[in-house]
């Protein structure tokens, strides 16, 4: 019995690239008594790793909350294999308002003490005593009653880049560490303000909800489905918006568009920005907002420490990194001191909705789709020249091209000319070698792709 991902991240999207399969984001959570957690972990993952069903799931004796990538082709049978569960029979499946088909890249289920860490007592309150459900219109209307406490309970790097205008964004790393300093700073409202609360997909506010209403909180609402269904409702039923700028997303996305404000900035230049990114440097991981000269300037690095390691040989970073464990930075954004724009908040007084300016010129999310077409040979550090061979496909001048690996990152060229097999030609076929001019450095271990824009589908 296989309970294991046999590829590696890097396998699994070659596969995913060169299928050229239609996949779909999906969440979904569920509280419930589950008796044996692992074994129906166990479940789960040989159901869906038949289906190839990605993603990141933790399941606990309190119930199931997960982040998924299924092929569409599929995803009616995924639906099924939670309906299996009487406790799932009609579950509301959140569908990603962006779709990435590289989102996620490996199936992992965890057996966790519970599905969110919320640091709190189950025992000490009625967790199945929660706030009052409403539909986005409900949420709407409720947003334009002056006794109404706006209450974002997601972290610091979420709210910064969209949240609902007038909302409290509490400075905070983790969900456990707002619920104790919102309890504090709002006591003098408990009685006299409606607590209005949401988060991503509505799983934090179940259980915050019952745990103000235990802390004396009288009248206690909460955005049903949580940002995600919000978006789906408003754009089903034609209504206006409330929440402005991005949805930060927890998989390979790092964030899905819901209006064209950008309300952060670069963290490096301090531009119109709210695209997040994880250092490339392997040693550091940090998540930052950079803006795409910046990128290009520090090869997707938070400094120049950064940017000088990731120039190092393979073999080397590696040594350097040993021991070092970086992975809780990865959601500690704006924590280093090298950025020199990021922001520093205290918004516990923004209890009404305050206007945002609304930046017209903002980066679109490419639609396109990566086709693998070649692996890395060599790189002429002297002349900047990379060279790689042709494993599939064509490639021709004024292409754009992706360089992909673990070091390098990723980064984007458009061919402007280059040689095959040693001699300038405007088109390059499998079987041949091609060398061109980089700005960055190449590895062996890189992969070539070429871009093709949703139009050109075929």
């Amino acid at each position: 019995m296989q309970l294991y991902n046999t590829l590696s991240a890097e396998q699994r999207a070659k596969l995913i690239e060169e299928a050229g399969q239609k996949r779909i984001t999906l969440s979904f959570y569920q509280y419930a008594k589950i008796s044996d957690p692992e074994q129906f972990r166990n479940d789960l993952f040989l159901a869906w790793s038949k289906l190839d069903a990605l993603g990141r799931t933790y399941v606990a004796t309190e119930g199931i909350n997960a982040q998924m990538s299924v092929p569409a082709e599929n995803f009616e049978a995924f639906r099924e294999t939670l309906e299996a569960y009487d406790f799932m029979k009609g579950i509301r499946l959140n569908v990603a308002v962006e779709q990435d088909d590289l989102s996620f890249l490996k199936l992992t289920v965890k057996v966790r003490k519970k599905i969110v860490a919320d640091g709190l007592d189950d025992a000490t309150f009625d967790v199945a005593n929660k706030g009052v459900h409403l539909s986005a219109k409900e949420f709407n209307e409720m947003l334009n009653d002056p006794d109404v406490v706006v209450v974002d309970f997601r972290n610091h790097y979420e709210s910064e880049v969209g949240h609902f205008a007038g909302a409290i964004t509490p400075d905070v790393d983790t969900f456990r560490e707002s619920l104790p300093i919102i309890n504090e700073q709002l006591q003098p409202h408990k009685q006299d303000k409606k607590l209005l609360m949401y988060c991503t997909g509505g799983i934090r506010c179940e259980k915050a909800s019952a745990y103000f209403k235990h802390q004396g909180f009288k009248n206690v609402f909460q955005l049903e489905g949580g940002i995600i269904e919000y978006t789906r409702q408003v754009k089903t039923e034609g209504l206006e918006s409330k929440f402005i700028g991005k949805n930060f997303v927890f998989d390979h996305r790092l964030g899905e568009r819901i209006t064209n404000d950008i309300i952060a900035n670069c963290h490096q230049c301090g531009k119109p920005c709210d695209t997040h990114v994880n250092c490339a440097n392997e040693a550091c991981h940090l998540l930052f907002i950079q803006c795409d000269e910046c990128h290009q300037q520090m090869h997707g690095c938070c400094s120049d420490e950064c940017l000088d390691m990731i120039q190092l040989p393979v073999e080397e970073q590696k040594r350097l990194r040993k021991g070092q464990q970086k992975g809780n930075l990865i959601f500690k954004k704006g924590k280093s001191p090298a950025l020199k724009f990021k922001k520093e908040r205290n918004v516990f007084e923004e209890v009404i909705p305050v206007k945002v300016a609304t930046v017209t010129e903002i980066r679109k999310k490419k639609h396109e789709r990566k086709v693998l077409v070649g692996q890395g040979e060599h790189y002429f550090t002297k002349a900047s020249v990379a060279q790689f061979t042709l494993t599939n496909g064509k490639v021709a001048v004024g292409d754009e091209l992706v360089i992909v690996g673990p070091t390098t990152g990723e980064e984007r060229i458009v061919l402007n000319d280059f040689k095959v097999n040693g001699t300038e030609a405007p088109l390059a076929n499998a079987g041949d070698r091609i060398t061109f001019v980089t700005p960055f450095r190449v590895r062996m271990s890189d992969k070539l792709y070429i871009v093709q824009k949703e139009n050109e589908y075929v």
